[in-house]
């Protein structure tokens, strides 16, 4: 099971990298107006939705020893990426993006790292 939640944590942040590089790499044209959701944001976003799953599953059945989840905070980053996914599949199909949709996007996906991080 080690192995198993090893790779999907991998995966986990694989989705981040994801999400957040497709914003990263166009910042300035976000700045700019020109913004738009690239295939990555969804793509990272659902990656991390099905690891994150995935992951609370397998430490709220107890199959790995230690290991505690903490609902809330689950609920929480949960909510977020749903607003993020939201967002990016409402706004893909245009060739340009609102502003503020991209800065919400990254936003959010950067508070999710905070939360992961600092919320113990």
């Amino acid at each position: 099971m080690e192995l198993l939640v090893t790779i999907l944590v991998i995966l986990h942040f694989v989705g981040l990298s994801f999400l957040l590089g497709s914003f990263l790499v166009q910042i300035k044209d976000i700045a700019a107006g020109k913004g738009r959701v690239l295939r990555g944001m969804l793509d990272g976003a659902y990656t991390q939705l099905v690891t994150g799953v995935a992951l609370t599953g397998i430490y709220s059945a107890g199959l790995v020893e230690d290991e505690e989840v903490n609902n809330a905070k689950i609920a929480v980053k949960l909510s977020v990426l749903i607003v993020i996914t939201v967002i990016a599949l409402i706004f893909r199909k245009r060739e340009v993006a609102p502003s503020w949709a991209l800065w919400t996007i990254g936003g959010l996906t950067l508070l999710n790292v905070v939360l992961a991080v600092a919320w113990n």
